[in-house]
């Protein structure tokens, strides 16, 4: 409009992760719809753990900046263990502590006879644990450009160079991680010379770490369980799903009040909806100037106006919840919930309610 180009931009508030929420977005489109599928998948899963009683089933969920929809869908179907990253990294928890944690409770239901469990990992968990993200930063900066480390013939070669390169306390985490990881941390990069984060199978190391420590435990006789783990990915499983009732309710809203924010001249807003856990007839549509949700940020050496994304926030409702419940979802085996597919027909309560995530905040119960 400053340019009279003749154009106007009207924004919407779309990310399954979740993390495009602030005082006006109550939440983003997509996220609901995700979360149900997931949650679903993660239901059937402990039904079968509960069945069988012999597996230990990692499953790391889509959610790299933030760990919202590993939260909601512990919400949802009550793990014995969810993981989040807002939460380790305000902690300042090493790999090594996550791992015991893990482990801790792994050995208390082997005790109790329960040799099985789930565990839900945020996609972004690495990324979030100071020692991994000091020595991810030593990597990149190390590995640009080196033609020194490229030249190197094998991986054995490359992996001791990258030792003798490290900072003491980056040299002790790297020789710690399993093989197949440091390699995908030195070898797998991206143009720019990066660790490709988003790669890195988080729940396959969490298993091979695990399972070291408790055959060290076994025989020490600290131990006396059976471990066996299987590994899970849910990604473009959840995001490519038919939209929830709730999400289509949103999605035809929020389009209507960007045509009406249009139709008033308006540009550069987000078109946003309110009060949305109440029945879609006394939901609130409103417009806010995009820039009244920026923040400066240095992006690739520049200052720059960006969205901060919104992380879990530890001290907010859905969090405490979790934090409330988790010790007696840990323990038990009967606390699970089996949410089964996404309902479209049938009593309101049922098909058309918001996430659990939402629902605390804004004071209600779950």
């Amino acid at each position: 409009m400053q340019k009279q180009c003749g154009i106007q931009v009207i924004g919407c508030p779309k990310t399954i992760d979740g993390d495009l929420k602030n005082s006006m977005i109550e939440t983003s489109f997509g996220f609901d719809t995700a979360c149900k599928v997931y949650s679903e998948l993660i239901g059937n899963i402990q039904r079968d753990a509960n069945s069988a009683k012999k597996y230990w089933h990692f499953i790391r969920l889509m959610g790299r900046s933030a760990s919202h929809i590993a939260l909601e869908c512990a919400l949802q179907s009550q793990p014995n263990i969810c993981i989040i990253s807002e939460e380790v990294e305000a902690k300042n928890m090493t790999l090594a502590q996550i791992v015991d944690q893990i482990v801790d409770v792994i050995v208390a239901r082997a005790e109790a006879g329960l040799n099985f469990g789930t565990i839900l990992i945020p996609e972004g968990l690495i990324e979030f644990i100071p020692a991994m993200k000091r020595l991810i930063r030593e990597l990149n900066d190390m590995l640009a450009n080196n033609e020194e480390f490229v030249a190197l013939d094998t991986d054995d070669e490359k992996r001791q160079y990258v030792k003798g390169m490290l900072s003491a306390e980056s040299r002790e985490l790297y020789r710690s991680l399993p093989k197949g990881i440091a390699r995908q941390l030195t070898m797998d990069r991206d143009p720019h010379g990066n660790v490709q984060v988003s790669l890195i199978e988080t729940e396959k190391l969490l298993i091979e770490m695990v399972a070291k420590k408790l055959a060290t435990m076994k025989g020490e006789g600290k131990y006396k369980g059976k471990f066996s783990a299987l590994n899970h990915f849910f990604g473009y499983e959840g995001r490519c799903a038919i939209p929830s009732n709730f999400d289509a309710d949103y999605c035809y809203s929020i389009g209507i009040t960007a045509t009406q924010l249009i139709a008033a001249g308006k540009t550069g807003y987000m078109a946003l909806v309110q009060n949305l856990t109440a029945p879609a007839a006394e939901w609130k549509a409103g417009g806010v100037p995009i820039t009244m949700m920026m923040n400066m940020e240095k992006r690739n050496g520049k200052i720059k106006p960006v969205i901060q994304k919104a992380l879990v926030d530890l001290n907010g409702a859905p969090f405490k919840y979790l934090e409330a419940h988790r010790a007696e979802w840990a323990n038990s085996d009967t606390s699970y919930i089996y949410p089964g597919p996404i309902q479209y027909y049938g009593p309101s309560e049922v098909c058309d309610q918001p996430t659990r995530t939402l629902m605390l905040e804004k004071g209600e119960q779950i």
